[in-house]
């Protein structure tokens, strides 16, 4: 659907990209995701024709596009303000678009309440200013706006950032369902890790102008394939000397292993376990799990473990710590 063949973009001395190479498939929900300043925005904006690349080529469902200009791309884009016209009423902010198109009234009005009604805005919404909506109504009159023109494309640029945190879940998930109803192809900006994580069926994490990993959900958080995914997927801890060395692990390299492939032991349970001795220093409640800072090995490691409202384990308490080999990330010391 989407293809970056080889795309670098500068500007003057800046090489904001370097050689990258992307390919959406139709009806996904593709995700560039990595801290501010990484590229995953400049990325898309090369998408949408707001930058032109250095070098390199945009392909949609095979055709060049890359010096195709914005308005004739087929492509709805949702910015991370919205980019409403704020005195204007929702209806006439979704039928922008379809008026800049010239079509007629009717057909106008037969779209912009079809459009409104799968994205959950009511006729009363319909005939407000977009000032007086809430956050989340905002949002979906934006998706709205986007949709509308009938896109083969829909590009989104941190949309939920603006939104407080149970909103935010809450639209995530509102969001998901409507790409899947709508089985509209989206390339998805965040930084949010638990965010692509739960959205994208693919994630495309990128690193100071370049992508480091392009992969399932799963494998960006399981099989992190560089030091810096593995760091910034989630959290993680990353083993000292004095644990590795008894594991047998390589001395040239970092090695790095996820909160909850560690497991806890009763400290009665060392000798059948192989583990190491440790003490938990302090914990954190949530409900579904609980947090546990442990000491080992003159190490604290971050563990959870599920809440079964049985075993649990209190500050000062000797447990045993299982840690195998083959739940161990590791990566080539710089």
């Amino acid at each position: 659907m989407i293809k970056l063949n080889n795309i670098f973009v500068k500007f003057g001395d800046f090489e904001a990209l370097r050689d990258i190479n992307v390919h959406v498939k139709e009806g996904q929900f593709y995700t560039f995701l990595g801290p501010s300043g990484c590229g995953k925005t400049t990325t898309l904006r090369t998408i949408t024709g707001f930058i032109e690349p250095s070098s390199g080529s945009v392909f949609m469902a095979g055709n060049d596009i890359t010096h195709v200009p914005i308005e004739k791309r087929n492509i709805g884009i949702v910015f991370q303000s919205y980019a409403l016209f704020p005195t204007m009423t929702v209806y006439d902010n979704i039928a922008f678009g379809l008026k800049i198109k010239k079509l007629n009234k009717s057909e106008i009005d037969k779209r912009v309440r079809e459009i409104a009604a799968k994205v959950d805005l009511s006729s009363e919404q319909l005939e407000k200013a977009v000032s007086q909506l809430s956050g989340g109504q905002q949002q979906r009159v934006a998706i709205a706006r986007a949709l509308v023109t009938g896109p083969a494309i829909i590009c989104m640029d941190e949309p939920l950032s603006n939104l407080d945190a149970k909103l935010r879940v809450q639209l995530r998930n509102e969001l998901k369902k409507m790409q899947r109803e709508f089985g509209i192809t989206t390339i998805y900006v965040t930084h949010d890790q638990e965010e692509a994580l739960t959205l994208s069926d693919c994630i495309a994490v990128f690193n100071k102008g370049v992508i480091e990993q392009i992969g399932t959900p799963n494998d960006i958080y399981n099989h992190s394939k560089t030091e810096f995914v593995a760091n910034f997927i989630g959290d993680i801890n990353k083993l000292e000397s004095a644990i590795t060395s008894q594991i047998g692990l390589n001395d040239k390299q970092n090695h790095f292993i996820r909160l909850e492939r560690i497991h806890v032991l009763r400290e009665s349970a060392l000798s059948e376990s192989g583990g190491f001795e440790g003490v938990i220093e302090s914990q954190e409640y949530y409900g579904l799990y609980i947090k546990y800072y442990i000491r080992v090995c003159n190490q604290v490691l971050k563990v959870i473990e599920k809440n079964d409202g049985v075993k649990i384990y209190n500050p000062g308490e000797k447990v045993s710590i299982v840690i195998k080999p083959e739940d161990i990330m590791s990566y080539p010391k710089e």
